[in-house]
């Protein structure tokens, strides 16, 4: 019989404690709709007690996603429990997931417990979350290198205290794929508590060691039953399971897994681009499933053997992740019925508004370029309609750079129904440009990342700019695309001011409401 793995996302979470991934409560609700889309089973929707803007996005989210179970991690304390279930007991079915860590370096070092202690500590707060909450996931963090006997300890008492589901980190990456699988196997044959109660059995890989995919597989073909990952594989350090990989990695060799999932695939590559899009973390090319060049072959013997039959050399179909291949040109003589039905094709369904603002982006993108990609429409879609409150827009920008000119830039913007202006020299045009918004904006944040991406090919290609600032220690991600890519790096910079804006609005607005 075909077992069916769950997955549990944790893109909100793990994924956005990635350094630079930062998101705000809104961009993490339509990441979470977009997640529903997907029809992951869980959203880990983030960390309730760590900020008030997680708690205030978890509690949207439970609010207003329909379909997946709504979870908060929380650390074994009753102050972490209690702010969990805060967040999530407003969905429908709620989650809260603790943690307490179990291996002897975190246990002497970090936590300065006895193992006696930390599981006690284990027990009490999986018995007090289930008072709480009817769904209770226990996970004994760094068990990768925790003592086998111990962990077994743990498992079975904590599955007694009411724990539904446990959880097998690999917190750091330390582990190989056999040793991984057979710890799964091993947990499995000596918790006799897990048969006996129907638990489900989860792992939870990072990727320090490039492994945790394949640790994730090797842990299902040991008996596991939900996989923790993220979109992308983002996340701490290098990363988690790439949720992307695993999914496609079952569909693909069902007939050696014999798993499969509920996520409709179909949605995978928009769910990647929308991630991608918010968070600022670019994709590599050669990523797989979903990178730029995932579908993409140029030896000449590849293509020859794509063309005759795709099976030659694509074990997936683009169509199985929802890349679409477009029948319809767009270009600047398409009217808004067209490009509605274009991007219903690709999986935008928007709102009268957000299409009249991709309409009037596209007519700007369509008289600079003969044709508008669906490469080019994705970023139309991310610049246009899944942005922040604007406090500054850009309204004109004007270079004067060369080999014996000194860069000056001429920036207007527009500020709360004023347009303001300023010029500034600098080292390059770019650096022109970013003094000049600076002074006009009186943000005085660091650039710490620049990178330029194009879009499609050909010299009337779409650039698409990503940006890093910090101001003290927040970073904020800011995304532009232009045919020019000087004004593109503009809009990327005030993308990333205006987040920062925002988030300090937030921020006082959360600071009043505790007050």
């Amino acid at each position: 019989m075909t077992r069916t793995i769950k997955i549990f996302d944790t893109t909100l979470r793990d994924g956005e404690q990635c350094p630079g991934a930062s998101l705000n409560p809104e961009e993490k609700l339509e990441i979470a709709r977009q997640l529903a889309k997907l029809n992951v089973d869980v959203i880990e929707a983030g960390f309730a007690i760590a900020s008030q803007g997680d708690f205030n996005a978890i509690k949207a989210i439970a609010q207003t996603v329909k379909g997946p179970q709504i979870c908060s991690l929380a650390r074994a304390k009753k102050e972490d429990i209690e702010r969990a279930w805060e967040a999530v007991k407003y969905c429908e079915r709620p989650r809260i997931h603790t943690f307490i860590a179990t291996s002897p370096i975190h246990m002497e070092k970090k936590l300065r417990m006895t193992p006696e202690q930390v599981l006690k500590q284990a027990v009490e707060m999986v018995k007090y979350a289930r008072s709480l909450c009817p769904d209770v996931e226990f996970s004994p963090e760094d068990a990768g290198r925790s003592d086998p006997e111990f962990l077994y300890k743990v498992v079975g008492a904590v599955i007694d205290a009411g724990a539904q589901t446990v959880n097998i980190p690999d917190t750091v990456g330390y582990t190989s794929p056999w040793e991984f699988g057979q710890l799964i196997e091993n947990i499995i044959k000596n918790v006799p508590q897990i048969k006996k109660n129907s638990t489900v059995i989860s792992v939870h890989v990072h990727n320090d060691l490039g492994l945790a995919v394949a640790n994730s597989l090797a842990a299902i073909k040991a008996g596991a039953d939900q996989i923790e990952c993220t979109i992308n594989g983002i996340g701490e350090r290098a990363g988690n399971a790439s949720l992307e990989e695993v999914v496609m990695n079952l569909k693909t060799r069902k007939d050696f897994f014999d798993c499969e999932t509920r996520i409709n695939t179909k949605e995978i590559y928009k769910t990647s681009r929308l991630v991608s899009n918010l968070t600022g973390m670019m994709v590599q090319p050669n990523k797989a499933v979903v990178g730029a060049n995932a579908f993409a072959h140029e030896a000449g013997i590849h293509q020859h053997g794509v063309l005759r039959a795709r099976e030659t050399y694509e074990i997936m179909h683009p169509n199985d992740i929802g890349l679409t291949e477009s029948k319809i040109v767009m270009g600047k003589h398409s009217g808004r019925h067209a490009l509605q039905k274009k991007f219903k094709d690709m999986g935008y369904d928007l709102d009268k508004d957000a299409l009249e603002k991709a309409y009037q982006r596209f007519l700007e993108v369509a008289d600079k370029k003969k044709e508008v990609s669906e490469r080019d429409l994705e970023i139309i879609v991310a610049e246009e309609v899944y942005v922040v409150p604007e406090e500054y827009c850009v309204e004109k920008i004007a270079i004067k750079s060369g080999t014996h000119d000194r860069p000056t830039a001429k920036v207007q913007l527009s500020h709360k129904g004023k347009k303001i202006k300023a010029v500034a020299t600098g080292a390059g045009p770019v650096d022109a440009v970013y003094k000049a918004i600076a002074e006009l904006t009186k943000v005085k944040a660091s650039l710490v990342d620049y990178s330029i991406q194009a879009i499609t090919g050909g010299t009337d290609a779409l650039g698409e700019v990503t940006v890093r600032i910090k101001d003290k220690d927040k970073i904020y991600v800011g995304h532009g695309a232009d045919t020019d890519i000087l004004v593109a790096s503009g809009k990327a910079y005030l993308a990333a001011i205006n987040r920062l804006i925002y988030a300090g609005i937030e921020r006082s607005r959360g600071t009043t409401a505790r007050q």
